[in-house]
């Protein structure tokens, strides 16, 4: 069975099922730029561009039964769930959920598109799982809505919600989610951190410098009792219990630094940094009346003449040793590659649609078309670098331009196999 023969249930007639292999082969060819007449251009049988945009843009078949689909024939099953918050600059304003907030890509405010997304991560392949898109509060009027066509039951959620609501997606999907990866923009945020601690995962998340922490777990002191007024019905915290700030804590418990060298793959560069680690309970948590277990915070220093300090909270066990968190918490290297690849081999960033389901139904064939990238690196036994598909297209040519033909043939072979694949 070929890659897509999988995905022809969620499709209502066989109209849909060639725009979907037309799409994805697309995605798959050589053209710089991913927006729909481009990729049309440079498919076998294209077919009307109207019929081609009406797919994308208009066709009612449902995203969220895609994803299920997905997540269902992925082959590997265990590993790493990676959060993260990416962004699409964009020029104009009439792409669904455009605003003037912070761009990750462009390290600024700016016009831009933000999804959150899940990655599973096995240590050797990563797969999309998901993906949702943000929506800022003015996509959320009578007027936006009905301009990007935004379903009624579509509400304002900060992304840490949208995280959330992919992570239990994933988890009912039948995956074993390891633990849980995320930069400051979900790791700052105590609810978020709170529920993974009611699901007992592990996790190591990035965090702002200017959060405070207690030292170990601080002392309680229970309510006294009182004739008047309402009875207070937490605890509180006993005499001389202060918070520190990140970096003060550090120096008051002592902590001391070590030189950390890895490799997040071989034969590739080797990172080094100064880091240390102490035991700590977030004092956020405490404000709220609520005292998370105590965790780790994981600081790291790069190593050159002009350092910057990254704090993390990792939560494994006490007996964790320093290279143990050091490696969870970088093992977010994988969702960077990823989108290296999902932005410069397959436009994900290319869209030019303006409708909500458009945008989402551009995202789900996307992943498809990764996802099944991933799965031939896995038969293939490729590292996780590649462009496998264009590889196959400069190599054709190449034999081509210089007359070798035994080569030339061989490789059309393999092109020709990938295409069956899909």
């Amino acid at each position: 069975m070929t890659w897509l023969e999988a995905f022809k249930v969620c499709f209502g007639h066989r109209a849909q099922v060639l725009a979907l292999r037309r799409y994805v082969q697309g995605l798959l060819s050589d053209s710089a730029r991913k927006s729909m007449e481009a990729m049309l251009a440079r498919v076998t049988e294209p077919g009307s561009y109207q019929a081609f945009q009406h797919f994308i843009t208009d066709a009612p078949w449902n995203a969220d039964a895609v994803w299920r689909r997905l997540r269902a024939v992925i082959p590997e099953r265990e590993g790493l769930l990676i959060f993260d918050g990416t962004s699409f600059p964009k020029q104009g304003t009439h792409s669904v959920g455009v605003a003037r907030q912070y761009c990750g890509a462009l390290g600024k405010i700016a016009n831009c598109q933000v999804a959150v997304t899940a990655a599973l991560w096995t240590h050797l392949h990563a797969y999309v799982l998901g993906a949702a898109l943000y929506l800022p509060e003015e996509w959320l009027t009578a007027e936006a809505r009905a301009r990007a066509r935004v379903p009624r039951h579509v509400v304002f959620q900060e992304k840490w919600r949208l995280a959330l609501t992919l992570l239990r997606q994933v988890r009912a999907s039948g995956f074993t989610v390891t633990g849980v990866l995320a930069d400051a923009e979900f790791g700052d945020n105590r609810l978020f951190r709170g529920l993974l601690h009611r699901l007992r995962l592990p996790y190591a998340v990035g965090i702002s410098s200017h959060l405070t922490v207690f030292l170990g777990t601080p002392g309680l002191q229970q309510p006294r009792t009182i004739s008047r007024g309402r009875p207070r019905k937490h605890p509180a915290l006993a005499a001389g219990i202060q918070t520190r700030p990140l970096g003060a804590a550090i120096v008051a418990a002592h902590g001391r630094w070590r030189r950390i060298s890895w490799r997040n793959r071989p034969a590739a560069r080797q990172w080094t940094v100064d880091c240390v680690a102490i035991r700590v309970t977030p004092a956020v948590d405490c404000r709220h009346r609520r005292l998370t277990p105590e965790i780790w915070l994981l600081a790291e220093r790069d190593v050159g003449e002009t350092p910057r300090t990254k704090f993390y909270f990792v939560n494994l066990p006490a007996t964790a040793s320093l290279s143990q968190i050091v490696r969870l918490a970088h093992q977010r290297w994988a969702i960077e590659q990823q989108y290296q690849d999902l932005k410069t081999e397959l436009g994900v960033d290319h869209f030019e649609g303006r409708t909500f389901a458009g945008w989402h139904h551009h995202m789900v064939l996307t992943a498809i078309t990764y996802n099944f990238l991933q799965a031939e690196r896995q038969r293939g036994r490729v590292s996780l670098t590649f462009p496998i598909v264009r590889g196959l297209v400069q190599e054709i040519f190449t034999a081509y331009l210089f007359a070798q033909r035994p080569q030339y043939l061989k490789r059309i072979e393999a092109l020709r196999s990938v295409q069956l694949r899909i």
